[in-house]
């Protein structure tokens, strides 16, 4: 079909951009020799217009078509050499979707029409399937740009880079009652009145969210009547996952966006650019794949058929590639400029620094993010692993990143189980993990330090549970983590008996006191602070029903209480959230260590006993530290792990000055301050955290 209203337009902007007389389509495709663009009926059922982009300038084709209005439903068909065992899956007859597309119209239909292929031949994916994709697809969409003016994100709300938050954008408020059921499960619902209510009472200063990217359930999961929950299966990009809009729809993000702005907390993104929902060469043909297989995807040298897997889930964006490239750092922008988000936390994140030579901390994807004027500014996570070949980098990202310390979370998890040789370990992960972080100047935020995340046990369940029970996976209980460092403490489960409650109970005390008493950038799962579970599934990613949601309904209000306290003392008390490592050096200003570790007699620790069970250390600030006041804010914190209470003897408080028992994990009940005597008790399996306060002077 021939439109009357076509001319060349302009390949500087990616995507559909309205005018207001009409818009201007550009998409990149390296190796197609023609592509169409596709009009849809408002219905999006219905094909009106089917036009050759008439220019081509490099690997950018476009073209200007008049009198199209806002809100047109587009796709683009891409005509070339199919020859997968060349690398190239062209296919016209697959409708694919705008990878610059803002919205997307639709649902996606498992249907073998999606695939480029003919599912039923024995040639399998080398043979080449005829049918029209359209009716099963989602259309892309003309977006109004007054919907995306630019919007000021909030990453200089504060100095502190602490306490995050992370949450799945549904399952965080699917079932609280408190908010209007219009808003629960929403983006509108995560900003709700009851919700920035709670995450103000726990200090919270940045909110993490699993992927809201738009994005496909996976065919295997919908076949077993399952879906994705978790969203780790991009195609959108730039489009925010429709089934979270609430009533004011693509709106509802910035308000949500907008009004945890103005409680003073950040929003941070879980991005997934390493692979996308297309899978690997048995998967559909939806956006990517069709439009130039060879230069969106890493395949596999020799045998381009097949796609380089690093991440496990099919595929891997080849991000290596300038236009890749390109398109990542367009989203990263996007989200920040018309979004208004803070920062992101990269899921797989070792994919993106892959150069030909293997992981490069140098590479282009990370000089990219330094040198670009806006994303230079904000917040930068790294998930520092992927399943390809030297995938574990812990510790080895560029200094603008933080990352999450899985071996913080193990640690922990291992010293209150009672493993051998675990205290040595965790001293090094309460000091920020300067074994690992320490180099080029990093800072002890580096370290995202975590109990629990969203993949794997809740921390409830790992003092519940001794084995995962991922049955409802329907995977034969065969997927999920089998390491997960737990302990059921005598039964797996639920049960009513006290004692082993009272002491899960104090267990998940003793971890989360741990966790805000540590140097670092601490991370809360959403629902650990009220014993949330997830009845002993430590792979809910298809769980988009009870087990996956928080369970408002079943809150342990103490655990809550005790919780926000600790957020208070970590607020309130500088020393147990520097910004600088401690190594034991003596400040300039006093001669004392900025820590100190002794046993509860006060004496130097035995670091070579396997059974060590019990230590302190003392806090000051640190001895590189800007100037401050000695001894004006320091905590000695003393760790039994035996079971038996123990008596710990305090260091001599200087004149004028007191201590004081802060934190006390023996009871989720936290007292007012007290003057101590000089050798307290630490009851058996607890943490307290003493404080030396000056006296209060007599009120006349």
């Amino acid at each position: 079909m021939k439109h009357q209203k076509l001319s060349g337009g302009s390949s500087n902007r990616l995507g559909a951009h309205h005018d207001g007389r009409g818009v201007n389509f550009a998409v990149f495709s390296e190796n197609a020799s023609k592509i169409e663009l596709c009009l849809f009926s408002p219905d999006g059922k219905r094909e009106t217009a089917r036009i050759a982009l008439p220019c081509r300038t490099g690997p950018i084709w476009h073209g200007y078509v008049a009198d199209v209005p806002i809100g047109t439903l587009y796709g683009y068909r891409a005509h070339g050499l199919y020859a997968p065992e060349q690398g190239h899956r062209f296919n016209a007859n697959k409708l694919l979707l705008d990878p610059y597309t803002r919205e997307i119209f639709g649902d996606w239909t498992t249907n073998p029409a999606t695939l480029g292929y003919d599912k039923e031949s024995s040639a399998g994916d080398l043979s080449f399937d005829p049918r029209d994709s359209a009716p099963y697809v989602p259309k892309s969409v003309v977006s109004d740009p007054a919907l995306f003016e630019g919007m000021k994100n909030g990453h200089h709300i504060s100095s502190d880079k602490d306490l995050i938050y992370e949450a799945h954008p549904k399952g965080l408020t699917q079932t609280n009652s408190q908010i209007p059921e219009a808003l629960r499960g929403t983006y509108e619902g995560l900003a709700s009145e009851p919700m920035i209510a709670h995450l103000k009472a726990l200090n919270v200063q940045a909110v993490e969210l699993l992927p809201v990217h738009s994005f496909v359930d996976d065919s295997f999961l919908v076949e077993r009547g399952l879906r994705n929950y978790w969203g780790y299966n991009s195609i959108g990009f730039f489009a925010p996952e429709p089934r979270y809009f609430g009533p004011d729809g693509l709106k509802g993000f910035r308000q949500m966006v907008e009004r945890f702005h103005d409680a003073g907390i950040e929003v941070i993104l879980d991005v997934v650019y390493n692979h996308t929902a297309e899978g690997d060469q048995r998967g559909p043909t939806l956006s990517y794949r069709g439009l130039d297989n060879a230069s969106y995807y890493r395949l596999i040298a020799g045998q381009p058929r097949y796609y380089v897997n690093d991440t496990g889930c099919g595929n891997t964006l080849n991000v290596a590639h300038p236009y890749v490239l390109r398109m990542v750092l367009d989203s990263l922008r996007f989200w920040v400029e018309c979004m208004g988000v803070d920062g992101f936390r990269f899921d797989l994140a070792t994919t993106l620094g892959r150069e030909a030579h293997g992981f490069d901390r140098h590479g282009g994807f990370f000089d990219a993010l330094r040198q670009d004027p806006v994303l230079s500014c904000v917040r930068m996570i790294a998930e520092p692993w992927d399943i390809g070949p030297g995938g574990y980098r812990l510790g080895e990202f560029p200094h603008e990143f933080s990352e999450w310390n899985d071996s913080y979370r193990d640690t922990v998890r291992q010293y209150w189980r009672g493993d051998a040789h675990s205290t040595q370990e965790l001293a090094a992960r309460l000091l920020g993990s300067a074994d690992k972080f320490d180099r080029t100047g990093r800072r002890s935020w580096s370290s995202i330090n975590f109990l629990a995340s969203h993949d794997g046990f809740t921390l409830a369940d790992t003092t519940r549970y001794s084995k995962r029970h991922n049955e409802a996976n329907t995977e034969n209980n065969c997927d999920g983590h089998h390491s997960n460092y737990s302990d059921n403490c005598g039964v797996e489960g639920e049960t009513d008996d006290t004692q082993i409650r009272g002491q899960r109970a104090r267990r998940q005390r003793n971890m989360l006191a741990t966790l805000f008493l540590s140097q670092g950038t601490p991370m809360l799962l959403a629902g650990d602070e009220f014993s949330n579970s997830q009845q002993g599934n430590n792979n809910a990613y298809c769980q988009d029903n009870e087990t996956g949601w928080l369970n408002w309904d079943k809150t342990d209000a103490e655990m809550l209480g005790f919780v926000a306290g600790l957020s208070a003392f970590r607020r309130d008390h500088l020393s147990v959230r520097q910004t600088q490592f401690l190594h034991g050096e003596a400040r300039p200003s006093d001669g004392f260590d900025d820590v100190s570790w002794t046993d509860f007699a006060g004496e130097p620790l035995q670091w070579r006993d396997p059974k060590l069970a019990n230590f302190c250390l003392i806090l000051r600030c640190s001895a590189e530290a800007p100037d401050f006041e000695p001894d004006s804010d320091v905590v000695l914190i003393a760790f039994n792990r035996t079971l038996e209470e123990r008596t710990v003897v305090l260091p001599d408080p200087p004149e004028g000055s007191h201590w004081t028992r802060g934190i006390d994990t023996d009871t989720a009940a936290q007292g007012a301050f007290c003057e101590l005597e000089s050798e307290p008790l630490v009851s058996a399996e607890s943490v307290i955290a003493f404080i030396l306060k000056a006296h209060e002077e007599p009120v006349n």
